[in-house]
């Protein structure tokens, strides 16, 4: 193999591809990624047997191969070569070897078959479609923070995605949950992605479509079966094992009758609220709301420290209530709400709230009350 090669391109390919690769690994050709020249261009390929990114890169290939060498060492190496410059990666006789060259600068790295990385991409995958960038970016990125961590309860360790049956046409759903919160956002139903199974993407997958999709435009092309899923787009293919399990029953856990409407200024409210969290403990994290008429009362109670209160004004025409929130999680759903506007919709101090963004109707969060 004799490869020249554009280091910012390298090295821009090189990022995504290693970032799936783990530090720690039993199987050592897994902290490998995978070279392979080939006509025009180099492909590269890293995985950790549940997720795989593949990247080709343009470069001038003087004889194809391929081989395997450590992604995070190779990606370092690239990193510190100067900006603009040109590498040459060759392999001869040796084939335990790989050469990596650029102006003074020589590097021999070691390195093992190609014939020995694994392939997780293969098996048929039933339905296709596409959807837009900016709407598969929006379907990460209002629910992702409600995955849960709890590796016990391994079927809410990542996003539901999912068809479902909605007015005036279907819709594809995502929603992720930990049991103290849920987030759910919606589009329309992609074409091609009628029929398909609920499907659920594990957190790791989530956080590096994420980052590889961040700065697209244009299209993001979805396969999948119940098995695995695979998003492709320009030069970039990320396949994803899905997790083996089944989702929770969420609508039973969103609201029917909250009949009590308070709306409040988003920016407002979520400065109130980090505000007076200030003074709350680590571990409790509770903030009260006092909502009555026109007023709305954040306050923090801790023995340990003091106490805190501010006071917003809201819109609300119902009884007096009091209820109290886990100030994180009251956070990340204002973080996600995008309008001027607010809206919580109530039942009383022990019952799940809705949350809306009242310029969107496509989200909708559902957090658990705390006794304070």
């Amino acid at each position: 193999m004799r490869v020249t090669i554009e280091r910012s391109e390298f090295l821009k390919s090189l990022n995504h591809v290693q970032s799936v690769v783990e530090r720690r690994n039993t199987i050592p050709i897994l902290s490998n990624v995978l070279v392979q020249a080939e006509e025009n261009s180099v492909k590269l390929t890293a995985t950790d047997l549940d997720i795989e990114v593949v990247e080709t890169v343009a470069a001038d290939v003087g004889q194809a191969g391929g081989t395997t060498v450590p992604a995070h060492m190779l990606y370092d190496i690239v990193r510190k070569l100067p900006d603009g410059a040109q590498l040459e990666i060759s392999q001869g006789p040796d084939e335990h070897r790989l050469a990596v060259r650029c102006g003074r600068s020589n590097f021999a790295l070691q390195a093992l078959p190609a014939e020995d990385f694994p392939d997780i991409s293969t098996g048929s995958l039933d339905h296709k479609f596409a959807v837009p960038a900016d709407d598969l970016k929006k379907l990460i990125e209002k629910t992702r923070f409600a995955i849960s961590t709890e590796e016990t309860r391994y079927y809410l360790n990542g996003i539901y995605l999912h068809q479902i049956e909605a007015e005036p046409s279907p819709c594809l759903r995502a929603v992720a949950t930990d049991g103290h919160r849920l987030a759910q956002v919606q589009l329309p139903l992609p074409a091609g992605a009628e029929g398909m199974p609920g499907v659920i993407v594990p957190r790791k997958t989530v956080m590096e479509l994420h980052k590889l999709i961040e700065d697209q435009d244009g299209s993001i092309d979805v396969t999948l079966s119940t098995g695995k899923i695979r998003f492709s787009f320009g030069s970039v293919i990320l396949t994803s094992k899905l997790i083996d399990g089944t989702f929770p029953d969420y609508e039973r856990v969103i609201p029917k009758d909250n009949d009590k409407t308070m709306e409040v200024d988003t920016k407002l409210f979520a400065q109130a609220v980090d505000r007076v969290s200030t003074i709350s403990s680590e571990k409790g994290r509770a903030v009260k709301l006092n909502i009555d008429g026109e007023k709305l009362t954040l306050s923090v109670n801790n023995p340990d420290s003091g106490s805190a209160e501010e006071e917003l004004v809201a819109e609300y025409k119902h009884d007096p209530l009091d209820i109290g929130f886990n100030a994180r999680y009251l956070l990340d759903i204002a973080g996600q709400l995008d309008s001027d506007t607010a809206s919580f919709l109530l039942a009383d101090s022990s019952s799940p709230t809705i949350v809306r963004d009242k310029g969107d109707e496509t989200a909708l969060y559902v957090l658990m009350p705390l006794r304070v």
